[in-house]
């Protein structure tokens, strides 16, 4: 017998109850066996490694075991090599479907037929759907996983034959009792792929309870608790609150890194005694650093344009377009889990926010050449006031290429500065920035770790506001210094720097660019003041 292994927290594919560490799958879907109850179809979405595909085989393999139904759970992945060529799309699912169901080590009675009846391309899978039904002595239901793999015509004829099938049952039709298509997108881009050609099927009937499409949510602060507390049960190490409330805070939540940080500090980190929320910050900064494939499968979509045209407004602080088709992608992106909702637009979570701005940033980052070491003071503290001076030099010499080199055109002065930040105080320090849509500004504080003349560890804080005066618009002094005073208050901190980028076209020539000033705030702090 192969001797049990010690389970540790998974950050690839589906999780195993054997393995894993892992969170019960099916309470987070609270709606789907009612709907399965009352034989509908329906659409399951989340982003990629939010557990969607272990909820499925759980919920699947709970569903089996009751005995009124055969409940399976496979992947449409493989269908993706036949495009529009629906036939061989069809076979691929069918295949899949059998393959599945043998590994489920179901009894050769609830079995698909071996072979398939045959049928001319574009009725196959309906009619083997069909032909499976007849025969299963079971209400039969189907969860299609990674639907998003369907390309083209094979995905348009899939959705028209689910369609007639689902249609037909009333009349007696032998057919899926229910139908679970699980994947990225809600239900809204299944009928916008084979609605805009008034010639293909309408998808919508199969779907007609769209109001009740299940997006699968990320962990709740006790839900991360519970994962943790099976760690401390199988190995005594234990998370203490404050841990456990930071990766919450860092994570919001998410699954794939709510598991990715507890992996970091028990196993790459090492870490034997109780995790502390020093911890935390280590691992979420080891992770950002080296960019794990979760990360970068995220990070590789900014790029593309229904992201950009979200993710810019966002990064700049402005206000975003208002078309329906701006709604439409302020959806796909929520989809892609990198923002947190539809309606206030905000990265989903602190570590995304962090990642999204160094990524964005590289470009720049190879530009600075200043050695990150001289900027830390002789008592250990970080010399803040020469990074600024610095920085003006920098922008003087560099500023008007890096911006026209910039994709993110409105929010290229952000991304430039904290790019200079980063490289610059990531060596010893920490940067936590803070923006959305609408506000009109980023805000950063500057977090530097040193040691006091009695050797107490201290941190040093520096506060940072960005403001861009744009074409046709007030100088935005008045308003920032009103904007930093409440963040300052928020942060406890006496004095702060306004940085205010000029993008207007009468702005100064840039080699007479990045005048200091000091200036007071409604509260009375005096601050600094960089134009730009």
């Amino acid at each position: 017998m192969r001797p049990l292994r010690a389970k540790t927290f998974n950050t690839a594919g589906p999780c195993d109850p054997r393995l894993h560490y892992m969170v019960p799958p099916t309470p987070r879907l609270p709606q789907a066996r009612a709907l399965i109850d009352m034989d509908r179809y329906f659409v399951v979405h989340a982003p990629r490694q939010t557990g969607k595909t272990t909820g499925l085989r759980t919920l699947a393999s709970e569903l089996t075991a009751e005995g009124d139904i055969a409940a399976l759970a496979f992947s449409c992945e493989r269908a993706k090599v036949a495009g529009d060529d629906v036939g061989w799309g069809e076979s691929i699912l069918l295949q899949s479907i059998r393959e599945a169901a043998e590994r489920s080590g179901w009894p050769k009675k609830l079995l698909p037929p071996d072979p398939w009846p045959e049928a001319t391309p574009g009725t196959l899978f309906g009619t083997g759907l069909s032909e499976w039904c007849r025969r299963s002595p079971r209400r039969v239901v189907l969860f299609f996983d990674e639907i998003d793999a369907l390309q083209g015509n094979s995905l348009v004829s899939f959705l028209c034959q689910l369609r007639d099938g689902h249609n037909a049952r009333p009349d007696g039709h032998p057919f899926p009792s229910s139908v679970i298509l699980c994947g990225l997108r809600d239900v809204r881009d299944y009928k916008t792929a084979v609605g805009a050609d008034p010639g293909r099927c309408n998808p919508t009937s199969p779907f007609n309870i769209v109001t009740k499409s299940l997006r699968l949510g990320d962990f709740t602060a006790g839900q991360i608790g519970e994962l943790y507390d099976q760690h401390t049960e199988a190995t005594g190490q234990e998370f203490t609150k404050d841990a456990v409330d930071r990766v919450f805070e860092l994570t919001q939540g998410q699954p794939w890194l709510v598991n990715a940080v507890a992996h970091e500090i028990t196993f790459e980190m090492g870490v034997t005694g109780t995790v502390t929320a020093g911890h935390v910050e280590d691992a979420k900064e080891r992770l950002i650093r080296a960019r794990a494939t979760h990360l970068d499968a995220l990070v590789a979509r900014l790029y593309e344009p229904r992201v950009e045209r979200v993710i810019e407004p966002i990064v700049a602080g402005t206000w975003p377009g208002t078309d329906t088709s701006f709604d439409d992608d302020v959806s796909y992106v929520h989809d892609l889990g990198l923002i947190r909702g539809t309606q206030d637009l905000e990265i989903a979570n602190p570590i995304y926010r962090e990642v999204l701005l160094r990524v964005l940033g590289d470009r720049t980052e190879r530009f600075v050449k200043a050695d990150p070491r001289s900027f830390v003071l002789p008592d250990g503290r970080f010399d803040l006031q020469r990074l600024l001076r610095e920085f003006v030099v920098f922008w003087r010499e560099h500023g008007e290429v890096l911006i026209r080199q910039e994709g993110y055109h409105e929010a290229a002065c952000q991304i430039i500065l904290m790019a200079f930040l980063h490289r610059l105080v990531n060596g010893g320090g920490q940067l936590d920035r803070e923006y959305a849509a609408g506000t009109k500004r980023l805000d950063v504080l500057v977090r530097w770790p040193y040691t006091g003349p009695d050797g107490e560890r201290l941190v040093q804080r520096e506060a940072m506001e960005l403001k861009v005066w744009r074409a046709g618009k007030d100088d935005p002094l008045p308003d920032g210094l009103v904007q930093l005073d409440g963040y300052l208050d928020r942060l406890s901190l006496t004095t702060g720097v306004l940085v205010i980028f000029d993008r207007r076209p009468e702005a100064p020539a840039w080699k007479e660019r990045g005048s200091f000033t000091q200036a007071t705030t409604p509260s009375g702090r005096q601050v600094t003041v960089l134009r730009g």
